[in-house]
């Protein structure tokens, strides 16, 4: 099967054909999509046949108005404007770069991401094309989510969990991220032996707000184990603070081990001794479906997906949370 689909792609289908059928779905006149495509409307005609031949379809039904696409017509209609519009962003991207490369692209991250994996792909990004802008926004998931429908950004790094939104988004999931309890270097309880939640709730937490599915998840974790959340809170979503206040007092913080990786390897953080599973749900790079994105904003999108397959760089935290967990 795949010998003479490959053979019929190889041998048959024209570029021309491809615009012959978007056109005729337009149009529904072999004689309007002949003029569209600029060609006779006897040539549009034998195209037409000679694809229907090979196919062994039909795919338009001849009328006295026009024509109209069958089922199969409307299969291979959807495809031939997805194909025409891959080639045309690859002659528009090859132009681009062939010119030098500018413009301008909008991304919009959660906090796991925004220390490491967008740093890289933005680094990699202006050290190949530096004619290009890029404007980075972080956030929660939800407003970034929301953000991208609106056509503000062009891309998000974010987890989805409403699955409505997946006939408009295109996502495509990245590694699951490990999270700690995290405090200051010297932290009266990193000290401790077999740290349990009951002498972690009563100190004061910096966390993110309501809604905010890190403390939803650590929220559940603790009424599975007869607790409430602490009563003494600090909400913030804002990395800087999150780290500062860390540092200044004894306050904790759930945290992504990603992104206190390069605290703890300064010696400023150390991870808690005790073990915190969370399954938020791997992030993603989160695109519109068929959005027509500019050269640039193209670029980068290409450029976060070879950043993101390449091997990550081993943390210090993230060994101390593994080593935390085969003793625990």
């Amino acid at each position: 099967m795949k010998h003479s689909t490959d053979q019929f792609i190889s041998s048959r289908f024209k570029t021309r054909q491809l615009q012959l059928l978007v056109h005729l779905d337009e149009h529904r006149s072999v004689l309007h999509a002949a003029d569209a495509s600029h060609i006779t409307q006897p040539a549009a005609s034998k195209l037409l046949r000679e694809l229907e031949e090979t196919l062994g379809v039909e795919l338009f039904v001849r009328h006295t108005r026009g024509v109209e696409p069958t089922w199969y017509g409307e299969i291979l209609v959807r495809h031939a404007r997805s194909a025409l519009e891959e080639l045309k962003h690859a002659f528009d991207e090859v132009s681009a770069l062939r010119s030098g490369l500018s413009g301008q692209t909008a991304i919009g991250t959660v906090i796991t991401s925004a220390t490491d994996l967008v740093p890289r792909a933005v680094a990699t990004l202006k050290q190949r094309f530096p004619q290009v802008s890029v404007s980075i926004e972080m956030d929660f998931s939800e407003p970034l989510l929301q953000r991208l429908q609106d056509g503000e950004l062009d891309m998000v790094i974010a987890r989805m969990h409403n699955p409505r939104v997946l006939t408009e988004l295109h996502f495509e999931p990245l590694g699951e991220a490990l999270h700690a309890m995290v405090g200051r270097a010297g932290h009266p309880l990193s000290r401790r032996r077999g740290l349990t939640w009951n002498e972690l709730t009563p100190q004061t937490w910096v966390i993110g707000p309501r809604g905010n599915v890190l403390r939803d998840r650590i929220s559940l974790l603790l009424l599975e184990r007869g607790l409430e959340m602490p009563k003494q809170l600090v909400e913030t979503s804002s990395l800087p603070v999150i780290t500062s206040l860390l540092e200044i007092s004894d306050m904790v913080a759930p945290l992504p081990t990603d992104v206190v990786r390069r605290y703890c390897d300064s010696g400023a953080l150390v991870i808690l001794p005790i073990r915190l599973d969370l399954q938020l749900g791997p992030a993603g790079i989160v695109t519109r479906r068929n959005q027509k994105l500019s050269p640039g904003a193209l670029t980068m999108l290409n450029v976060l997906r070879e950043v993101a397959a390449q091997p990550a760089v081993p943390a210090v935290a993230a060994k101390q949370v593994r080593s935390r967990r085969k003793s625990g």
